[in-house]
């Protein structure tokens, strides 16, 4: 088969890795790629929403499946873009049509997704500006601290949570009459805060069976101790150990099936990664949000621990035959690690000259904010290389993935040293 994988992450990165390692896979092509994932495949320059483009170039490659790894090209209708095309219809597409892709495109959506199938979630009400009064009068209503997220997509940066209502008052006032986020936050979701602990959960599903990939815990502070600014992800760690076999029955019959099920009676045609968000509390589970893809940097701890061909996973999900395949996860710890430029989340500086990558010693490099310049590897991006290590303990696999990422060099880099310490 000849596979196009759509992204330039670290959670591309994983894939490519995982792809190239099945029998299944004859060519593997990565648009755009990034410095690592050339390695596995071949890179292609075409962005991921450059539908014309990725449809002439898998008329020309003989494509036999397309994955893909962000969610603005499913947000954008990628996968109906192709079903409605005669050339490529029978092109399969890993990842919903634009309907389901609403459930991470639109928090307010999501949210009367799960009201309407009875998930349990975070009491909520969505504004516009034309409602911006009653919003504030809502948030005098609600115990604080209160949480304010963008309707629409916004890069990871949509949610904030005030711990006054100075501050959340201030903030609605930015999102819906400043256009804080732009035009993500043309509405804006108040919502009630959830106390408790994150974790997520992965599931794969052909839009009748499903199966539940390894879950996973990640780290979005910059600061150790989760202290700082918010960022797309400074590592992740899998399984999680709260996440006992009690715990997960009762996220499966609570609120996987609800939400498979939910899809089937809403008539939304489901292929692809559903990423649920959760917050244990007491026990308890809660959806945050849904998400249409795999997360980054828990892709990073995921795919390591898959031990079955994932190609054959996808060939199920795209032949809808996806109960009659295998899934083996393996019982080992993965601890991932980013390493990132300096001055990040904010304002960072790229075309740093990356070292050391082949000093690793029991980790994994996945490739997030990379390219290459002169067959030199350099950064292009925030979040740079996740380092992950897949051991028999959490200790060790931490251990081993800080101690390989200290291995790499480039000026400015950073990491945290403490992922997963929480747990230990």
């Amino acid at each position: 088969m000849n596979i196009l994988l759509l992204g330039s992450g670290g959670r591309e990165s994983a894939f490519a890795w995982k792809i190239t390692q099945s029998p299944l896979c004859s060519e593997l092509f990565i648009a755009p790629g990034n410095a690592g994932t050339g390695a596995y495949g071949q890179n292609v320059n075409l962005q991921p929403t450059d539908f014309e483009g990725i449809r002439e170039f898998v008329l020309n490659n003989d494509i036999n499946m397309v994955l893909v790894g962000p969610e603005e090209p499913l947000v954008k209708g990628i996968h109906d873009f192709f079903l409605a095309d005669a050339e490529l219809k029978a092109i399969p597409v890993i990842g919903p049509q634009q309907e389901g892709a609403k459930l991470e495109g639109s928090k307010e959506y999501s949210k009367a997704f799960m009201r309407r199938h009875f998930i349990p979630t975070a009491a909520s009400a969505t504004f516009t500006v034309n409602s911006l009064n009653e919003g504030l009068d809502y948030l005098e209503t609600h115990k604080l601290p209160i949480v304010l997220k963008a309707d629409g997509l916004a890069a990871g940066k949509g949610v904030l949570i005030c711990q006054t209502l100075e501050e959340a008052q201030t903030e609605l006032i930015a999102m819906l009459q400043d256009a804080k986020f732009g035009e993500a936050s043309s509405k804006v979701v108040i919502e009630e805060f959830l106390d408790g602990i994150e974790l997520s959960v992965f599931v794969l599903t052909d839009g009748h069976s499903y199966k539940i990939l390894p879950e996973a815990k990640d780290y979005k502070k910059i600061g150790e101790a989760d202290t700082g600014l918010n960022t797309g992800g400074m590592g992740s760690i899998s399984p999680v150990s709260f996440a006992d076999e009690a715990f997960m029955l009762k996220v499966e019959n609570d609120i996987i099936k609800p939400t498979i099920y939910g899809l089937k009676i809403d008539q939304i045609h489901y292929k692809g990664f559903l990423f649920i968000g959760l917050m244990n509390i007491d026990g308890e589970p809660f959806v945050i949000e849904y998400n249409v893809r795999m997360g980054d940097p828990e892709t990073e701890s995921v795919i390591p621990r898959i031990e079955s061909d994932f190609l054959d996973l996808l060939l199920g999900v795209a032949n809808e035959n996806l109960a009659e395949k295998e899934l083996v996860i393996s019982k080992k710890t993965a601890a991932t690690v980013m390493l990132v430029s300096g001055g990040y989340p904010g304002e960072y500086i790229s075309g740093k000259t990356i070292s050391g990558i082949e000093n690793l010693r029991g980790s994994l490099a996945f490739h997030a904010g990379t390219t290459l310049e002169d067959n030199i590897v350099k950064t292009s991006g925030g979040r740079v290389l996740a380092v992950t290590s897949l051991q028999d303990t959490l200790f060790n696999a931490v251990q081993q993935a800080v101690a390989d990422a200290g291995r790499i060099y480039f000026d400015g880099r950073y990491f945290r040293t403490d992922i997963g310490f929480d747990l230990l």
